[in-house]
């Protein structure tokens, strides 16, 4: 770190041309410079940039009045999202102080538990000029290998909280909200979550009129709270060790409202239906069929606690035939309709007390 507190050898803003003199810079109230890595995720990138662009100028002209960016990636070198998409225009790494946030954007590049060490002592170098970072989809593992997540709650995308948990099983991560604020650094789940973060930060440094111009023009409803769940569900395996139950309950969760043959899920795992029946057995003591029902289920009730949808429309993304069916296994399951269950939550406002299976 000694040396990291050195001048830093990242680019000045280049000279006037002569006989130019220019009257007091603007400073946006919100500046935010955003580090590309490889493989990043395009719609958090894109939802969280222009939910800035839509606010900084009226009429959606773009101009970086209220607030600024800088698209940059480490030695300049173009980066592509995991899309495919290809951004080749973007700065080199800029001395951190002249934004008030650097957000790191990742996404596929997660399993990297290597990231470049000057991208690392480049964020290092951020949070020492008391510069806050934003970890946007999996940039949070980035800022986690830097060692700058360490007596923080951060948030990440249901689909990878495995994963932390691997690389940084002494770290706090939650899937519960969209995104997180813990002062210094702050961490969104990625996908639409970006641009709810977008609109919080605007609306700390703008004010509520310009997070609302860019509510409008992005068509939404309003601005989520970062408190509301992800729309996820996912099965806890922290004490499972098999990765073929690891990857058949994987290829369940993405399959929830069209539950695929147990037949299928082993031909995705690369076993035979028998040895997959064995290893749900030692691991879990049931079989792949019937905790991909109790899946199904348990997703059942996150949706009637979590979600506004009608009864038909759950009992379709859960995979059931139809509402009468879906209401008969989980009375079955609960002892309690899906109606009865969602008025429950409702008068307790919260989460509701185990039900017995």
């Amino acid at each position: 770190m000694g040396d990291m507190l050195q001048p830093p050898p990242y680019p000045s803003v280049p000279a006037e041309r002569p006989g130019f003199r220019p009257g007091p810079a603007r400073v946006s109230p919100l500046r935010v410079g955003f580090v590309l890595l490889d493989q990043f995720t395009l719609a958090a990138f894109g939802g969280l940039i222009d939910a800035l662009r839509l606010a900084a100028d009226h009429g959606g002209r773009s101009r970086q009045i209220h607030a600024s960016w800088k698209v940059m990636s480490l030695d300049s070198t173009p980066r592509r999202a995991s899309c495919g998409v290809v951004i080749s225009d973007s700065s080199p790494l800029l001395d951190p102080a002249q934004f008030d946030y650097v957000a790191v954007c990742g996404g596929n590049d997660y399993l990297n538990e290597r990231q470049p060490a000057a991208l690392l002592d480049y964020l290092r170098l951020a949070a020492a000029r008391k510069v806050r970072l934003i970890g946007v989809c999996t940039g949070t593992f980035a800022i986690a290998q830097a060692g700058l997540a360490q007596k923080r709650t951060v948030c990440v995308h249901w689909n990878v909280l495995e994963a932390f948990h691997a690389q940084f099983p002494t770290l706090d991560a939650v899937t519960d909200k969209l995104f997180v604020d813990e002062g210094d650094l702050l961490s969104c789940a990625g996908s639409t979550a970006a641009i709810d973060l977008g609109l919080y930060l605007i609306s700390r440094h703008c004010g509520s009129a310009k997070a609302n111009q860019a509510v409008r023009h992005m068509m939404l409803q309003g601005m989520r709270p970062s408190s509301l769940p992800q729309p996820h569900f996912f099965a806890d395996l922290s004490g499972v060790a098999d990765s073929r139950v690891h990857q058949a309950v994987h290829f369940m969760e993405q399959r929830l409202d069209d539950p695929p043959s147990m037949e299928a899920v082993a031909r995705y795992v690369g076993c035979s239906a028998r040895q997959l029946e064995r290893a749900f057995s030692a691991a879990l003591g049931a079989s792949p069929a019937s905790f991909q029902r109790q899946l199904r289920k348990d997703y059942a009730c996150w949706m009637l606690e979590n979600s506004p949808r009608s009864i038909t429309e759950i009992a379709f993304d859960c995979g059931f035939s139809d509402a009468a069916h879906f209401s008969r296994e989980f009375r079955n399951a609960f002892g309690l309709s899906p109606r009865q269950y969602r008025a429950r939550c409702v008068v307790s406002r919260g989460a509701p007390a185990p039900l017995p299976a």
